[in-house]
């Protein structure tokens, strides 16, 4: 199950940097802020939806995956 925690970690960082560079695209002080400030990648995602729904859903995919491989199937 490692692996599979493993491949879901590397789809999160993924989905993370493609919502940096995003950021980043849009305008310097959105890829800025969401370095320096956590919620505001939860801001930018929520405001600009049409470039952020791609990354936000890969992230949402590799959680998906590493709460399944750790958590999801032991309780069963």
């Amino acid at each position: 199950m490692e692996v599979l925690s493993i491949f879901g970690l590397i789809i999160f960082i993924v989905g993370g940097l493609s919502l940096l560079i995003a950021a980043f695209k849009t305008n310097i002080l959105w890829g800025i802020g969401i370095i320096v400030i956590a919620p505001a990648a939860l801001v930018f995602t929520v405001l600009h939806w049409g470039v952020a729904k791609n990354p936000f859903l890969l992230q949402l995919l590799g959680f998906a995956i590493i709460f399944v491989s750790s958590n999801g199937l032991q309780s069963l």
